[in-house]
């Protein structure tokens, strides 16, 4: 994978005061190294920020996993190579009264000019569209790519012999989402069941055989070891109930909401991010048709396998991956809650800027953040905020990592003065600079709003018809 060493151009931007600014932010790519935090309420243009920041970042050579929840990210495979107006037809407003054909003139004509401003024509966008390549996954549906969350258990991993650790740490978080949805213990240290369920499946696994559920249902009826560490196995967990969670194990496998979850690509963060054909990956898993219990849990999973796949990598210092985590509200809350999200999230947060891989979370209520784990976090952006609670919070927040002085009171009012889509920018790596205001450029994707499971589909394939003419070009 390539490290990229470009700018990110994310827009336009001035000083606090308005005595300076320019038309090109240009952010080193590098800078993203020590993650990035993006805060603002509905309509303050936050989406849109997430959305150029993830097209500087592919057209810069950065692939980028993109996690999405309230189902606007997969927007990014409306870009288009070019401002005919026959490919934006189907993606035009149905409530509006204007003829499709001369509304798509129309919106032609304004992404052209929008676009104009900030130096983007149309060899830009083929040379975007030419040298990225986008994929959706949305596990538990098929409107995308199906994802199967249980990878790690269930089909056999080169991990076993090149890394193991990585490969058990995988193992283990799959259990724990088993365990989860059977209303049992999910500690890897604590629940035996854990213990003997891991066991056997790494028995397995390491072989190189499945370990899907079936199979672990017939061991625990047969174990095929006498012990667990130092205790037979029937002290350990005695054969009643073992035969109590294998008829557990069961009625889980026999649910058909459940099987949509064993279908699919794998569970492998390393090679959805590795360039091909010399097309920059960008992977969007988007959970926003999932309820919030199957949204932690299955992210919970997608966050070990970045984690995992994260400590297997060289040391670096530029940016070789980004992760973008947009609406983390609910998935990283403050002590004692821990929902399954929380400890890659933390983890990752600490640890990936050793290996060249950036994190930027994102979201529009700043009340509910565990800040000491943003501690690490060197760019801010800061959106319009709803509340003084709010804009106190996220000073506080600021302060709590050390990326503001002691007097803040410049910072509280411009967030106070803030209009739609400009941002209060914090920059650990310009201490000199102090804050900045942004305000992003025009988005190449087409901002449509949240896709229909048909418009999803349908976005897809054109995207897949626009890199097989690329991939067929001599």
């Amino acid at each position: 994978m390539m490290a990229s060493k470009a700018s990110l151009r994310l827009g336009a931007w001035q000083s606090l005061c308005g005595t300076a600014g320019g038309r090109n932010l240009q952010l080193p790519a590098k800078h993203l190294v020590t993650h990035g935090v993006i805060v603002g309420m509905t309509g303050s243009g936050k989406t849109g920020l997430i959305t150029v920041l993830v097209e500087e970042a592919l057209g810069a050579g950065v692939p980028v996993l993109v996690i999405d929840v309230k189902g606007d990210l997969p927007n990014l495979l409306l870009s288009f190579p070019s401002f005919a107006p026959g490919p934006l037809t189907p993606w035009l407003d149905p409530d509006d009264a204007e003829l499709p054909e001369s509304a798509a003139v129309r919106l032609a004509e304004q992404r052209r000019a929008a676009l104009a401003e900030w130096g983007i024509g149309e060899p830009e966008l083929a040379q975007y569209c030419g040298g990225t390549s986008l994929r959706v996954m949305t596990p538990g549906s098929s409107a995308g790519e199906l994802l199967h969350v249980l990878s790690a258990l269930e089909r056999p991993s080169v991990h076993w012999k090149t890394d193991p650790d990585a490969a058990r740490d995988s193992l283990g978080a799959a259990v724990s989402v088993v365990l989860r949805l059977l209303g049992r213990d999910p500690d890897p240290a604590k629940s035996r069941e854990h213990v003997l369920l891991s066991v056997l499946a790494e028995r397995r696994l390491s072989r190189g055989e499945s370990a899907e559920i079936g199979a672990l249902m017939h061991d625990l009826a047969e174990p095929p070891i006498a012990e667990v560490g130092a205790l037979p196995i029937n002290s350990f967990l005695r054969k009643t109930e073992r035969a109590r969670l294998a008829a557990a194990l069961n009625s889980l496998l026999a649910s058909p909401t459940f099987s949509s979850w064993r279908q699919g690509t794998s569970l492998d963060v390393g090679s959805w991010l590795t360039p091909r054909d010399g097309r920059t990956p960008g992977v969007v898993v988007s959970v926003a048709h999932l309820d919030d219990e199957e949204r932690a849990l299955v992210l919970g999973l997608v966050l070990e396998e970045v984690l995992s796949w994260v400590r297997g990598l060289p040391g670096s210092s530029r940016l070789k991956a980004l992760v973008v985590f947009d609406e983390v509200y609910g998935f990283l809350p403050p002590h004692p809650a821990n929902p399954p999200t929380k400890r890659p999230l933390v983890s990752l947060m600490k640890q990936a800027r050793a290996f060249g891989v950036g994190i930027v979370v994102a979201t529009q209520n700043p009340m509910d953040l565990d800040y000491r784990a943003l501690s690490n976090a060197g760019l801010w952006c800061l959106g319009r905020l709803q509340t003084d609670a709010d804009r106190a919070r996220v000073i506080d927040g600021l302060q709590g990592a050390n990326r503001v002085g002691q007097d803040s009171s410049a910072l509280g009012q411009a967030l106070a003065q803030l209009p739609p889509r400009w941002f209060v920018v914090q920059n650990a790596h310009a201490p000199e600079a102090g804050p900045i205001l942004l305000y992003p450029r025009f988005a190449q994707s087409l901002m449509r709003g949240p896709l229909t499971r048909g418009e999803l589909r349908a976005a897809l394939e054109w995207r897949a018809e626009i890199e097989g003419q690329r991939a067929s070009e001599p």
